[in-house]
C-alpha cells in the first residue's frame, strides 16, 4: 500500500471548485470528490481538471497536495477564474446549488499529458456538469476514448440545474461501463430519454440494454441503494446516520464502490461498503472530510462479516 505506483489509478475527470456556504467555503466538485475519496480508500486518486491562475486555484491545489493527491494533471487557465458554487439549504438532506458559469473547468483541454495519462487508469469517473461547454465536453470524451479496454468508466450522472441535454447524456451512457445516479435523477433521466419505465427495475434494465452498461447503481439516501449487475438486483438497505450535510455523500459512495470493485469484491459486499462510506461522509461537514482510518475500519468489518 505504500508503493503508490502499485495502487490502482482512479481519475476524477471534470470539475474542481469551491463549495461556498454561508459561513465558509470548502473544496468540492463531484469528480474531484471521487478522486479524493478514492485516494483515502487505497487507490491512487488523481484529478484531471482546470483551475484559474488565481488565489482560489492555488489554495485548491495546496489542499489536494496536503492530502497526498497529485496535481500534475490540473491545468492552469490564464483567462477564466477557478470555479465556485453557492450552496444553500432548505434542510441538511437537500442542498441547493448555484453553479457559476465562465470558469476554468469549463475549458479543459485534451493534450499530450492527458493522452499519456488516460491509458494508465484502472477507473475513470466523469459526470454531466463539466460537459456544459462544447470544448470541455469534447476534451472529456477524448480522455474517455484514450482509456484502455479494461478501464472501469463510471458515469455519475449528477444532473445540476439546467446543465444537461439528451445528446450529452446518451453519449456519456454509451461511453460508460457503469452508471451511478440517485432516485430523483432516475426519474428525470427517464423523462429526458423518453422512457415509460414502471419503477426503478424496469428503468435500470432498459438503460442497461440500450447502452450496453455492465451495472446501474441507484442511490436512495437513507433507504440505501439498488444495484443492477450481472442479471441480478442487489437491494442494500441504508444505515441510519445523523446528517451534517449531504454534499459529497454520493461521490463518496461512488469512490467506495469503484475502489472495492477494483479490489475484486462482489457487487453485494462492495455496495454494502459504499453505503456505509456514503453515510459516514453525510455525517461530516463538507465533501472532502479526512476519514482514512474510519474507512479502513469499515472495510475490515465488512470483510470479516
Amino acid at each position: 500500500m505504500n508503493n503508490k505506483k502499485s495502487l490502482p489509478l482512479v481519475i476524477g475527470l471534470g470539475e474542481l471548485l469551491w463549495d461556498c456556504f454561508e459561513d465558509e467555503r470548502r473544496p468540492g466538485g463531484a469528480p474531484a470528490n471521487v478522486a479524493f475519496q478514492a485516494n483515502q480508500l487505497g487507490c491512487l486518486g488523481t484529478v484531471v481538471t482546470r483551475v484559474g491562475q488565481d488565489d482560489l486555484g492555488t489554495e485548491l491545489l495546496e489542499f489536494l497536495k496536503e492530502q497526498g493527491l497529485s496535481v500534475d494533471h490540473v491545468q492552469i487557465d490564464t483567462s477564466f477564474p477557478t470555479g465556485t458554487v453557492t450552496v444553500k439549504y432548505s434542510d441538511a438532506n437537500d442542498p441547493q446549488y448555484t453553479i457559476h458559469e465562465h470558469v476554468a473547468w469549463d475549458h479543459l483541454e485534451f493534450n499530450d499529458d492527458l493522452a499519456a495519462l488516460m491509458p494508465q487508469s484502472q477507473a475513470v469517473c466523469f459526470g454531466t456538469l463539466a460537459q456544459r461547454e462544447a470544448g470541455s465536453r469534447e476534451a472529456i470524451h477524448q480522455c474517455l476514448s484514450a482509456t484502455n479496454e479494461n478501464c472501469l468508466v463510471v458515469y455519475d450522472v449528477n444532473l445540476r440545474q439546467h446543465y444537461y441535454e439528451r445528446s450529452w447524456i446518451e453519449r456519456s451512457l454509451t461511453a460508460a461501463k457503469m452508471v451511478k445516479l440517485n432516485q430523483d435523477e432516475a426519474g428525470k433521466l427517464g423523462e429526458v430519454l423518453g422512457l415509460s419505465a414502471d419503477g426503478l427495475e424496469q428503468f435500470a434494465n432498459h438503460v442497461q440494454g440500450e447502452y450496453g452498461l455492465e451495472a446501474v447503481c441507484i442511490t436512495r439516501g437513507a433507504e440505501g441503494c439498488l444495484i443492477y449487475a450481472g442479471g441480478q438486483e442487489f437491494n442494500i438497505p441504508g444505515s441510519p446516520v445523523e446528517v451534517a450535510d449531504a454534499v459529497g455523500a454520493g461521490d463518496a459512495f461512488t469512490a467506495a464502490l469503484i475502489s472495492r470493485r477494483l479490489l475484486g469484491w462482489d457487487w453485494e459486499r462492495a455496495a454494502l461498503f459504499a453505503n456505509r462510506i456514503g453515510g459516514l461522509v453525510a455525517s461530516q461537514a463538507g465533501a472532502m472530510p479526512v476519514l482514512k482510518q474510519e474507512f479502513e475500519q469499515i472495510s475490515q468489518e465488512i470483510q470479516n462479516s
